[in-house]
């Protein structure tokens, strides 16, 4: 998983600006950093093991944070910007980053799940990268930061300028305001963390 976040996040580097989260640009998305965040967490675990050192709750809990970040990135990519961008989204890159390193996130969460357990109410903490990522886009929105060449925002649901704006609605692409996004995805986040925790809950007890 590590190799394959770094591989993919070197290749979207390379593959440049003009390519969907290409070029230096890149870092700016949360796929991105949700793949760096997920890779620095899990070479820490490793390290943590290789020295043979207790791994603290607050690792667990990070890597669960980070789990559920991965997961927000490969199924908005999955659900809804692949079927906008079609078969070129489909590369090398986007696989490794969209795909390969979200799956293998959630499966290694359910293997270290079962030697800790982690409270329902850490639950909450799902909701802080997409907030402190909002906000940074929005201040990129904002400032007029080019997240790609001619657009001031990263993805299309956080296009505050779009037709249905903040808290509009329209029957085209976003279709719903950017705050009514954020809501959904936050929600979706609480619901996806709230079953990981159960099912790594069951995992534990039975281990146990």
């Amino acid at each position: 998983m590590f190799f394959a976040a770094i591989i993919g996040i070197v290749l979207s580097y390379l593959a440049g600006r003009n390519s969907f989260m290409g070029g230096g640009h890149v870092f700016m998305y949360f796929t991105i950093q949700s793949n760096i965040a997920i890779a620095i967490i899990c070479a820490i675990g490793f390290i943590f093991l290789c020295r043979g050192k207790d791994i603290s709750k607050v690792w667990y809990i990070i890597k669960f944070v980070g789990t559920v970040s991965i997961t927000l990135t490969g199924v908005v990519f999955g659900f809804v910007l692949a079927p906008t961008l079609g078969s070129a989204a489909w590369n090398l890159q986007n696989t490794l980053t969209h795909l390969i390193v979200p799956v293998a996130a959630v499966i290694d969460f359910f293997v270290i799940s079962s030697v800790q357990r982690i409270r329902k109410s850490s639950v909450v903490f799902v909701t802080i990268p997409p907030i402190l990522y909002a906000i940074y886009a929005g201040i990129g929105y904002v400032h007029n930061w080019q997240f790609a060449e001619g657009y001031n925002y990263p993805y299309f649901f956080l296009n505050w300028g779009s037709k249905a704006g903040a808290f509009g609605f329209t029957n085209e692409l976003p279709f719903m305001g950017s705050a009514w996004w954020i809501l959904v995805l936050l929600i979706f986040l609480l619901v996806v963390g709230f079953c990981y925790l159960k099912i790594a809950d069951l995992i534990y007890k039975r281990k146990g």
